[in-house]
């Protein structure tokens, strides 16, 4: 094979071969004898491919200009800012320009910014589900591959196979998705938080886990946006504009910067529980899972390495499937969170646990929310089929006045707890000890009980008590 058909064969399949060969003549001929056969051959295939667009998912950071075509999904606000030395006045004419937008192909996402003139007059001309022809520098920004484009122009010839859904839910999130306006409601807040960045500025930060009918999802507001989180609580309904997408250990995150906006709105949205089954976890993973708390232990404080002071909380809650242990860090050690209450924990990192047993931690990353009865418009057990947690704590275990567990066999209700909360026969029962302390709790799988003891046991343990129920709790006389 020779050197041009060599280079032929870097071309599209679509440029014919005979076409090609017209093309070295035609350059061979336009460079009056100043090049040979090979040296046109390559010129042109630098000419056709720079002509050829790129597909979206093949665009790379780097400093040069890249080609391509995309239908746009979303138009942001035209914004106005003032460039390095201009002081606002009326007289200054340097402010800038900047208009966002996102396009998509078969292959994704990507956010384009026009500048000044070109985004003047792309904002009052630019609509969704137009096609366009775009170059421009691809780099990294603030939450993926953004390209700042230096000339656009409409492509209707072209068509492009992506739909164009006017109103994004948290299920139609997408990686690199660009100014995402959404409604959903509030699950869960978090406080400020500061950091130092790499150039040592200082930035803040606050979280959100806020959740609809086609699922929940994790929010980020940075500096200017930080302070959002003040005015929200769980079950405020909420608008955010020009949120971003981007990916954190495997699931969506949504970010909203300083040109952003979340705001409460007088709108009811409906939120339907989704999360992972207990069953299905594996270690080494990050996972959204619910279910009813079935034990809680009492906060424990330590000192790390560098000497200064943690603590941790941990609690056992059960789904449909199986049960877990959560690991709950720092503050949110002192969530107000008790057996019985149904819980959802987002973002948690699957580990080993005890006995190769496989265990859950919140740390900072993480989401915890006690659900409220109404969590799903009012009917939590319609939650069960998609969630795999168990609708309500009350249907399968009940809390005594002092907090401790009763014993329930499965399918027993709150209605029958009185007959077990005192009994003068003497009972016997094997379990897994769940929670330590006082009381400690056993399982065996189908039962949950409290045992009043002074034997000291441990997490994990397989243990036969004998005693009498009162009070809802058994006063262990034998522990073997």
């Amino acid at each position: 094979m020779s050197q041009i058909e060599d280079l032929y064969e870097e071309l599209d399949p679509d440029v014919s071969q005979e076409a090609f060969r017209d093309a070295v003549e035609a350059k061979t001929e336009e460079m009056a004898g100043l090049v040979d056969t090979e040296t046109a051959a390559q010129i042109v295939v630098h000419e056709v491919s720079d002509s050829q667009p790129n597909s979206i998912a093949a665009i790379d950071p780097g400093p040069t200009e890249v080609a391509f075509v995309g239908k746009v999904t979303s138009v942001g606000e035209l914004r106005t800012f003032e460039r390095d030395g201009t002081d606002g006045s009326d007289d200054d004419q340097d402010d800038g320009h900047v208009l966002n937008i996102e396009v998509a192909d078969e292959t994704g996402r990507i956010r384009v910014s026009l500048w000044d003139d070109r985004a003047i007059a792309a904002a009052e001309e630019l609509a969704c589900e137009q096609v366009l022809r775009i170059k421009g520098r691809p780099t990294d920004g603030y939450s993926g591959i953004e390209v700042s484009a230096s000339r656009i122009e409409p492509a209707p010839d072209t068509e492009i196979d992506v739909s164009v859904d006017p109103e994004t839910t948290i299920e139609g999130l997408s990686m690199d998705q660009y100014d995402v306006t959404l409604t959903a409601r509030v699950l869960a807040t978090e406080p400020v938080r500061t950091f130092t960045r790499d150039d040592g500025s200082d930035g803040r930060v606050s979280n959100l886990l806020i959740g609809d009918e086609s699922g929940h999802v994790r929010v980020a507001l940075w500096d200017e946006q930080a302070d959002s989180v003040d005015d929200l609580s769980s079950g405020t309904s909420i608008e955010i504009i020009d949120g971003s997408v981007s990916e954190r250990d495997g699931q969506l995150e949504l970010h909203v910067g300083n040109g952003g906006t979340v705001e409460p709105i007088d709108e009811e949205v409906e939120f339907v529980l989704d999360a992972a089954s207990i069953e299905s976890l594996e270690v080494g993973q990050t996972a959204d899972i619910a279910g009813v708390i079935r034990s809680t232990d009492s906060k424990r404080t330590f000192e790390r390495d560098d000497g200064s002071e943690g603590q941790v909380r941990n609690v056992r809650v059960q789904d449909q499937t199986a049960d877990i242990r959560v690991a709950l860090w720092g503050e949110k050690a002192d969530i107000d969170i008790a057996p019985g209450d149904e819980a959802l924990f987002a973002g948690v990192e699957i580990e080993d646990g005890w006995k190769d047993s496989i265990e859950a931690s919140a740390g900072w990353r993480s989401t915890v929310t006690v659900l409220d009865d109404d969590a799903s418009s009012g009917d939590a057990a319609n939650t069960t089929d998609t969630t795999g947690a168990t609708s309500s704590g009350a249907d399968d275990r009940a809390e005594t006045g002092s907090g401790s567990l009763v014993a329930f066999t499965d399918g027993e209700t709150a209605a029958s707890t009185t007959e077990h909360q005192t009994s003068t026969e003497r009972q016997e029962f094997t379990g897994t000890v769940v929670q330590t302390g006082d009381p400690v709790i056993l399982d065996d799988g189908q039962t949950t009980i409290s045992v009043a003891t002074d034997v000291d046991v441990h997490l994990g343990e397989e243990i036969t008590v004998h005693g009498r129920i009162r009070d809802g709790t058994l006063d262990a006389d034998d522990v073997l």
